[in-house]
């Protein structure tokens, strides 16, 4: 399915940086582009009964919100003066509420994205990331600083492991792997037997995706010692790679959201744009 709708989520500390980003890729594919403008209502220091009582917080959230309104008129302002078809809305909610206004608004987007002035913040980008992965059902792109970002990618590497997560990822990414030159199957010590790979790694999926004529590659490599996903960035630069397509791997222990060692790696410093999904 084409990306017919992307949302950004930016913050009241990032410039125009992520938002003309987002802006240049939905000019390319011609997709409408929504923002979220998002701040994080402060925490009340010393309890529920404290906080209603305490001027200091008081002033506080006052000034946040007038951050607020004033971030979304610099991003109103912009988004009126762009060629882009797009939508504007702001939103302050408490930290505890922030998955559930994040997440139903992402669900109304074919595609998330954030440019390097999100992923450069810690508990800003870490919420939004968490937010959208568990709480939308849609897919997340992760453009750092420095990568070459489009939604026209012509070498993209796919890391598979044969797993649901992995699966719904190369669904989600379908319409961007079609329209790729070479899209690249990667395996890290892949098991060849019904519970895992099959009889010969790497087959069932390049058939399922050359029906959609997808022209793949499979690449099964040893993990020699080394982190899977040190071994995917390195594979991935020394294939060109434009994109890195894989499944995002995690779970919720109460409001603790854990994600499995090589998602955490591609959300935390990812070398080069990173499609997750779940």
């Amino acid at each position: 399915m084409p990306f017919k709708s992307v949302l950004t989520i930016t913050g009241a500390r990032q410039g125009e940086g992520d938002l003309k980003l987002v802006a240049g890729l939905c000019e390319e594919i011609n997709a409408h582009m929504s923002v979220l403008v998002l701040v994080l209502a402060a925490p009340p220091s010393g309890g529920g009964y404290a906080a209603i009582v305490s001027p200091a917080w008081l002033e506080e959230r006052e000034a946040e919100m007038r951050q607020l309104e004033k971030r979304t008129a610099i991003v109103s302002k912009m988004l009126s003066q762009s060629a882009v078809s797009a939508d504007l809305s702001s939103n302050y909610p408490d930290e505890a509420w922030a998955d559930e206004v994040i997440g139903r608004r992402a669900r109304y987007a074919d595609l998330t994205v954030l440019g390097p002035e999100v992923l450069a913040t810690v508990t800003f980008k870490k919420r939004i990331v968490e937010a959208v992965l568990f709480w939308s059902g849609k897919p997340l792109l992760l453009v750092p600083q420095g990568a070459h970002a489009t939604l026209k990618p012509k070498r993209v590497l796919v890391a598979w492991d044969a797993s649901l997560e992995s699966s719904r990822a190369v669904r989600e990414s379908l319409d961007l792997l079609v329209g790729a030159a070479e899209v690249r199957i990667v395996m890290i010590d892949p098991i060849k037997d019904e519970l895992h790979h099959g009889d010969e790694p790497g087959a069932d999926i390049a058939a399922y995706l050359a029906r959609h004529g997808v022209k793949v590659v499979v690449d099964r490599l040893p993990s020699s010692n080394q982190s899977v996903a040190d071994l995917l960035f390195q594979h991935a630069i020394d294939t060109a790679a434009e994109l890195m397509v894989m499944g995002a791997y995690g779970h919720s222990r109460l409001r603790e959201r854990i994600f499995g060692g090589a998602t955490r790696s591609a959300i935390d410093n990812p070398p080069l744009p990173i499609f997750l999904a779940r």
